[in-house]
């Protein structure tokens, strides 16, 4: 299993610089339009990939009211909702999928996609899809996991709500159907999710566990806790994203703004460049602050035979002087020679 490869060029895996996917999902309200502006701003703030969802309605379920088959009452976002208008009403159009590709690429922008049965993976085959993502709550459907791995493609899988025994099965699916690439990706699927059950401690053991890159799919608000994940080993983060939060989007109360994507691509980079080393130390940016600790120095003109007090002698900036903590062992002792003020104090002078 390979920890580190590279999707268009750019490399995603271990030690990598965390590699952002934004995720339109139902985001675009049905409008061709506002999808591909979508693409637009993922590819302004930065982002490396655009992720899509490859399903319809009757590929997920079926239109039955029943309350089987219906949100519970009292939801955050789709209380009372049955499955069947909801995926009717988030679902992308099999249609959009070219075009959307085509402004993703002609940004330089990667697009993918999450499918959900085969005629998903015929159709992303076809538009030449370089990864998959197995949604979390197909992580179960190994015939899924399966088919995309035997693609050849990168597979990432989404975690949320699984235990390791599924996980574990999940990620012997894909690497037994020749899936040699492969990122697990911790998440809670919750929506939105709480921040204290995204439980980022998770991912250095799920990186144990499973030997494979880590990253997060986050629903949480805002970015804080995608990028203190870098800081856990999260090596890939995918965040939903909006125009705007106030247009009623199927996912929009939970999405990332553009401005705040562009941030996440910032912040998330910072992140990871400030892991650094273990050493522990001067580094080479603080050389110059180096120069500037306190010492001893001769703070007012004096002639040899003077007496050194706290009038003539004070740990200042800069360094060139005795240590600080000589001032003890120096004070009421006579200069050997004259000094100007600002001369630093050696031993020689006393």
């Amino acid at each position: 299993m390979n920890s580190t490869f590279q999707v268009n060029g750019v490399p995603i895996g271990i030690g990598q610089r965390p590699y952002v996917v934004a995720e339109m999902s139902g985001n675009h309200n049905g409008s061709l339009d506002t999808a591909l502006a979508l693409v637009d701003v993922a590819a302004e703030a930065g982002a490396h990939a655009i992720k899509l969802q490859t399903y319809t309605a009757d590929t997920m379920t079926v239109d039955v009211q029943h309350p089987r088959f219906q949100i519970s009452k009292g939801h955050d976002l789709w209380s009372g909702e049955y499955l069947y208008q909801l995926f009717e009403r988030a679902h992308t159009p099999w249609e959009w999928h070219e075009p959307i590709f085509e402004r993703a690429r002609r940004h330089g922008l990667t697009p993918f996609s999450s499918p959900f049965d085969r005629t998903a993976v015929d159709l992303l085959e076809k538009l030449d899809a370089p990864l998959y993502k197995i949604a979390s709550s197909e992580i179960t459907d190994l015939p899924l996991v399966r088919l995309a791995a035997s693609t050849g493609k990168p597979l990432i899988i989404s975690t949320g709500m699984a235990s390791v025994q599924e996980i574990a099965a999940a990620v012997e699916a894909a690497q037994g159907a020749g899936c040699t690439e492969l990122v697990v990706l911790s998440c809670t699927a919750s929506y939105p999710a709480p921040p204290e059950q995204t439980n980022l401690r998770r991912i250095p053991v799920l990186a144990d566990t499973f030997r494979v890159p880590i990253g997060l799919s986050d629903h949480t608000l805002g970015i804080g806790v995608p990028v203190a994940s870098v800081a856990f080993g999260a090596c890939l983060i995918e965040k939903h994203i909006t125009l705007s939060r106030g247009d009623g989007g199927v996912d929009s109360a939970f999405s990332l703004e553009p401005q705040e994507l562009a941030a996440l691509v910032v912040e998330s980079e910072r992140a990871w460049q400030a892991l650094g080393t273990t050493h522990i130390g001067p580094t080479e940016a603080e050389q110059e602050s180096l120069r500037f600790r306190r010492s001893l120095y001769v703070v007012a003109d004096v002639r040899a035979g003077d007496v050194l007090t706290e009038q003539n002698v004070r740990s200042i900036r800069p360094t060139g002087g005795l240590a600080p903590d000589t001032i003890g062992t120096v004070l009421g002792r006579t200069f050997r020679a004259d000094a100007a003020k600002g001369t630093p104090l050696t031993w020689d002078l006393i």
